[in-house]
C-alpha cells in the first residue's frame, strides 16, 4: 500500500520494478526529473515529426499511435493503455517521432526525459531488462500485424486486435468501431459483421464506443 500522500506519479513510478531497485535519491532524483502531459480525448498528445522528449508512460488513460495521413486516411495500428510505455525505439535512436498520439480517453502521459534515460540505459540492468521486454513486445505486435494483414481472416483479425498482445491490462475499451477497423487494417462495415457476431457468441459487449472482452479464452481459440 502507498501512503495517502504519494503522488500519482510516485505511485506509477514504484510499480515499476526498475525504479525500486535505485537508491532512494536516484529515485527522488528521478522523481524531480519526469513531468507530465495531459490530453482530453480526441486530442492529438504528441504531434508528429518533432524530436521526441524521452519515454513515455499512460499514467492515466488510453492513447493510440497513428501512422501518416494520407489522401484523407488515417492508419492507426497500436493502442496503448494505462500502465504500459512506448516510445522507446525513438528515444534510443534520438529520432523524429514517425507517428502521432491520440488520446482516446481523458489522458495523462508522463515522460521520461531523454538524458535520463539514457543514463539508465548506461548504468542500470533493471532498466534495460524493461526496455528489452518493451521492444520485444513491439516485435511481437508488429509480427502479429503483418501475419493478420496476409494470412488472417476478418474474424482473426478482429480477434488479434482485442487480445491481450495488445491490450494486457484492460478488456474494456473506449474504441469507435471505425477506430478498431482502422487497427484491423479493414473497412468499417467488415468490423462491425464481426463485432456483432462475437457480440452473439458472448464474446464481447458492445455499447457506445465500448467494447467489453468477456471470453478470452473464446478470442485465443479464434486466434488458432
Amino acid at each position: 500500500m502507498f501512503p495517502i500522500a504519494t503522488s500519482p506519479v510516485r505511485r506509477f513510478l514504484q510499480t515499476q520494478a526498475w525504479f525500486t531497485t535505485l537508491p532512494a535519491d536516484q529515485q527522488d532524483a528521478i522523481e524531480a526529473q519526469v513531468f507530465t502531459l495531459t490530453a482530453a480525448r480526441g486530442a492529438i498528445v504528441l504531434p508528429a515529426h518533432e524530436r521526441t522528449q524521452g519515454w513515455y508512460g499512460v499514467l492515466r488513460g488510453l492513447v493510440k499511435i497513428s501512422g501518416r495521413v494520407t489522401a484523407g486516411r488515417r492508419s492507426d495500428f497500436l493502442g496503448v493503455a494505462e500502465g504500459e510505455w512506448f516510445g522507446e525505439g525513438a528515444v534510443l535512436k534520438n529520432e523524429l517521432r514517425r507517428y502521432q498520439v491520440v488520446a482516446l480517453r481523458d489522458t495523462a502521459l508522463l515522460c521520461l526525459p531523454s538524458a535520463v534515460f539514457h543514463q539508465l540505459h548506461a548504468t542500470s540492468l533493471p532498466f534495460n531488462q524493461c526496455v528489452v521486454t518493451c521492444l520485444n513486445l513491439r516485435l511481437s505486435q508488429a509480427m502479429a500485424m503483418i501475419e493478420a494483414g496476409r494470412t488472417r481472416s476478418p474474424e482473426q483479425r478482429i480477434a488479434l486486435s482485442l487480445s491481450r498482445l495488445f491490450w494486457s491490462r484492460t478488456r474494456q475499451l473506449d474504441l469507435t468501431q471505425d477506430e478498431l477497423a482502422s487497427l484491423a487494417g479493414m473497412s468499417r462495415q467488415t468490423a462491425n459483421w464481426v463485432l456483432n457476431a462475437l457480440q452473439e457468441q458472448g464474446v464481447i459487449s458492445l455499447s457506445m464506443n465500448r467494447i467489453k472482452v468477456l471470453d478470452d479464452e473464446a478470442l485465443t481459440r479464434l486466434l488458432e
